[in-house]
């Protein structure tokens, strides 16, 4: 079966700069726009914003 296109692969990448990212699915219907998460970056030690990179 094939994956459906409503909840795509988004790569999450750390606004700190680190170079640190995160994988995970979104529900484009419900979240059009880029996610933007707070997620422990384990180069800085501490949470930080991690947004959509396309």
């Amino acid at each position: 079966m094939a994956r459906s296109t409503a909840r795509p692969v988004v790569t999450l990448r750390s606004t700190a700069g680190t170079g640190v990212t995160y994988v995970t699915r979104k529900n484009r219907q419900n979240d059009a726009d880029r996610l933007v998460l707070r997620k422990y970056d384990p180069v800085v030690g501490k949470h930080v914003a991690f947004r959509e990179e396309r």
